[in-house]
């Protein structure tokens, strides 16, 4: 970037004629309605249609059980993902999911991400609209989770409603 273009962007910044995208304090999970929201200021400022885990109904209670964990996460890291596109981690199992599955005596499993849809010609995009299909992560079309890829940080609390 030109050292005038800079100059230029910095004064139409400071001068309040671009404003910086508003922080995003956390994402909100509805899995009945199917849907996350993106919260800044207490406010949604964005909302995305997802699909869950194959059993969407109840808590992610081991490995494998298929079920899209409910509680308050974090991203901690994100991927790009050669079989979902892009994707952002969540910290579970937190230490609360930890102990139950270590009282029950079961692997709680883990890597629960937000993710896209497959980049697959056998299953092109629209073949998974509408299905509760991962395995219990939380899925967008690959137009949205680019764009919640570009305003969410890492650190941002994740909270899953059932």
């Amino acid at each position: 970037m030109s050292r005038w273009l800079a100059t230029l962007l910095l004064g139409l910044f400071a001068a309040g004629c671009l404003a910086a995208p508003p922080p995003i304090d956390q994402l909100l999970i509805h899995k009945h309605e199917r849907r996350l929201e993106v919260i800044s200021q207490g406010q949604v400022i964005r909302h995305y249609r997802i699909a869950l885990g194959k059993q969407p109904v109840g808590h992610k209670r081991e490995r494998g059980d298929n079920r899209t964990p409910e509680g308050i996460y974090s991203i901690d890291w994100r991927h790009h993902s050669p079989s979902y596109n892009l994707s952002l981690h969540l910290d579970y199992p937190n230490l609360k999911d930890r102990a139950e599955a270590w009282k029950r005596g079961t692997d709680p499993g883990s890597m629960i991400m937000i993710h896209g849809t497959p980049v697959d010609e056998e299953y092109p995009e629209w073949f998974f609209t509408g299905l509760d299909w991962t395995n219990g992560c939380i899925a967008l079309d690959n137009r949205s989770m680019q764009e919640l890829w570009e305003l969410v940080p890492d650190g941002t609390l994740v909270e899953i409603r059932p």
